[in-house]
């Protein structure tokens, strides 16, 4: 009885010796530095750090599994950015849906909130590619999954509110993540997002370029954009020339004149993509009589002739990819112009992606997105611009969303946003963000960014993309 109870009391000695170290183990502190908590994370390692005023900007690799559902079938090396301003403040997780920027920017909400950011590359954009590439890992989910062990990763760190935010493609991943994990982020604010829910019904676009601006600006694009496939033969000609200085070749879409012909198609969308309606009086007033040069001029300083040459679709790959799979891409049509003139109409994405990797549309998943938004939108806020055509499929909000906007900022493009909305949407907008982040209430009263505007960090312009990319 006396052993028994010599050897409970030994273990009660035991285990509350090892309590107590389990307890000294996980009260250690954290590193005070920043760099060196982050790359404390396993899986996170330093490509650069960069200076800049009231902040620290770091350059990462994150470590990520090429399937989130079978973690342990190969990984690749992610590339992330961390804007740091405080980890007492709230955070911005933004992502444009392509490369990312390694030079420090701060997106609009970040400016708003006053808070830190973390930007990702989305998967498969170089460097963020998986070697070797298995593009059937590249879907909306997977790339909805990388942010997720990201945000999973650093809310440790940082651990007041999290929003999203992105811009065109990156509107649209904001708003895959939220649908796939719906309890990460505390708000959401997604830029010019498109929405293309039935892939083969794109009616809404042409009956935007038949209302957009004024009459006399759309005539004399349509009349640019007519001459050019009229003056075919030596516009080509130029444009032989042009790839072989160059080094361009078309191997991806086949020929020199669908290359053409596909630039050329593009142009009255790029113009109200990216440009305002004062720009109007930059296009040639009477196409009919200006010179090749000019009609070439316009068309190139728009559309960009080397866009669908291998050099210029390469980087874009994972795009038409996704557009062919999921995504969707809008198709228009062009009533101005005679039917001898066009000889291949918009072509698909599988035109743009090299015919060594394989594509299959998937027509529900978009259907699938644009249900939960419709039911389930919660802390949302959408914004377009009235000019801008990717605006004329978008989402919608059905009686299920809470607390969500869908906001049009009057006469803008492809870079619409916040600060560009009619006064009283303006001053909802920037509350519901400022609340959503989790700032005093006098903060979000006041309806004002706390962050004083920084030109080199708060770049307003549109982010230059060729024409029929989001």
């Amino acid at each position: 009885m006396r052993k028994a109870l010599r050897w409970l009391l030994a273990l009660t000695v035991l285990i509350g010796t090892l309590s107590t170290a389990g307890a000294a183990t996980a009260a250690e502190p954290q590193p005070a530095d920043i760099k060196d908590r982050l790359l404390s994370i396993p899986g996170m390692s330093l490509i650069q750090e960069k200076p800049y005023p009231g902040y620290r900007y770091f350059v990462l690799n994150y470590t990520q599994p090429v399937d989130h559902r079978h973690p342990s079938k190969g990984s690749f090396q992610q590339r992330i950015t961390v804007l740091h301003k405080d980890v007492s403040r709230p955070t911005v997780f933004y992502t444009g849906g392509y490369n990312v920027s390694t030079t420090p920017g701060r997106r609009e909400p970040t400016q708003i909130v006053d808070g830190n950011q973390v930007s990702m590359e989305y998967r498969f954009f170089n460097p963020s590619r998986p070697d070797p590439a298995d593009w059937s890992k590249l879907d909306i989910w997977q790339a909805a999954s990388d942010q997720h062990r990201i945000f999973q990763a650093l809310k440790k760190i940082y651990s007041k509110n999290w929003i999203s935010t992105g811009g065109s493609k990156g509107g649209m991943t904001a708003t895959y993540y939220e649908r796939f994990y719906p309890k990460d982020m505390d708000g959401v604010v997604a830029y010019v997002a498109p929405n293309d829910v039935v892939n083969d019904e794109d009616s809404a676009y042409d009956r935007f370029f038949t209302q957009v601006g004024t009459k006399e600006c759309r005539d004399r694009l349509n009349a640019v954009q007519r001459e050019a496939l009229a003056r075919r033969e030596p516009l080509e000609k130029k444009y032989e020339a042009y790839a072989a200085e160059n080094g361009y070749t078309f191997t991806t879409i086949g020929t020199l004149d669908r290359a053409y012909e596909a630039v050329v198609l593009d142009y009255v969308w790029g113009f109200w993509q990216y440009s305002l309606l004062s720009d109007c009086d930059t296009i040639p007033a009477n196409a009919a009589t200006a010179t090749d040069d000019e009609i070439w001029t316009s068309i190139d300083t728009i559309s960009g002739f080397s866009a669908y040459t291998d050099q210029g679709l390469e980087t874009y790959t994972p795009y038409y990819y996704q557009a062919g799979t999921q995504l969707g891409a809008p198709t228009i049509h062009f009533p101005y112009i005679e039917k001898k003139y066009i000889r291949y109409g918009y072509q698909p994405p599988r035109n743009f992606v090299p015919r060594d990797i394989s594509m299959k549309f998937q027509p529900w998943a978009m259907r699938d997105v644009d249900t939960w938004v419709r039911h389930n939108a919660h802390h949302m806020l959408f914004v377009y611009g009235q000019n801008d055509p990717w605006g004329a499929e978008r989402f919608r909000l059905g009686k299920g969303a809470k607390d969500s906007y869908v906001f049009t900022a009057p006469g803008l493009n492809h870079g619409a946003n916040v600060a560009g909305l009619v006064a009283d949407q303006k001053t909802l907008a920037t509350a519901r963000i400022l609340a959503w982040a989790g700032v005093s209430p006098s903060a979000v009263t006041q309806a004002k960014p706390l962050a004083k505007f920084d030109a080199k960090l708060d770049v307003r312009d549109v982010e230059r993309e060729p024409a029929l990319r989001p």
